[in-house]
């Protein structure tokens, strides 16, 4: 049986980690309250009322994760409304994305490690950094196709 009061505390601490990580506080809370929901869909009136605040509130957060890839929007049948609903693996669609934003990093810190000169300790942290990126852009396929493994075997598809 649900526990509506322990479903709202986890959403919120949830939300709450997503925050701590860089994602703004009212996007965190939509995604959370959406992944929760036992609808498919939600509407930014349903968010509010779950949240407590206004659909106002609701349309920057869903702004945002449609942006990241973490929430699609869909026009509600016979309503002037649409609803907000997670894409079929919004995880993937997420890391999927972000593998451009790697891309942009890598030629970023390049050309900043060049213009920094060869040797220098402000260089050399940024050519780390630069082969960080490069190493998760070029590993990002891999990953990504190992999770579809993964769920396969697991069930989770």
């Amino acid at each position: 049986m649900r526990d509506e009061d322990a479903v709202r505390l986890g959403t919120e601490r949830m939300a709450m980690v997503f925050n701590d990580w860089g994602f703004p506080r009212m996007a965190s809370r939509v995604l959370m309250t959406v992944m929760t929901a036992d609808e498919d869909a939600l509407t930014a009136t349903q968010i509010g009322e779950r949240l407590g605040v206004s659909p106002a509130a609701v349309s920057g957060a869903v702004r945002y994760l449609i942006h990241v890839g973490l929430l699609t929007k869909e026009p509600l049948v016979g309503s002037r409304s649409d609803v907000y609903r997670l894409p079929d693996n919004p995880w993937y669609e997420a890391s999927a994305l972000k593998s451009d934003l790697f891309a942009v990093l890598v030629a970023l810190t390049d050309e900043t490690a060049n213009a920094l000169g060869e040797g220098t300790p402000a260089a050399r942290r940024v050519r780390t950094m630069n082969e960080y990126f490069r190493f998760v852009q070029e590993n990002m396929p891999i990953l990504l196709d190992l999770w579809r493994k993964y769920k396969v075997e697991h069930g989770l598809d």
